[in-house]
C-alpha cells in the first residue's frame, strides 16, 4: 500500500464515508465551478 492509501484506509475506519463522501463532493463543486468557467469563457464579448 502507498502512503496514501494507508492513510484513507486508517481515516476510512475512524470516521466512516464521512470523510470520503466530504471530499468527493467538494471535488464536484470545484470541479463543476471550473467546468462552468471554461464553457462561460467562451460567450465573452470583446
Amino acid at each position: 500500500m502507498t502512503g496514501l492509501t494507508a492513510v484513507l484506509a486508517a481515516t476510512s475506519k475512524d470516521q466512516g464515508p464521512g470523510a470520503l463522501l466530504r471530499t468527493v463532493i467538494v471535488v464536484g463543486v470545484v470541479g463543476s465551478v471550473l467546468v462552468a468557467w471554461f464553457l462561460l469563457r467562451g460567450y465573452k464579448q470583446d
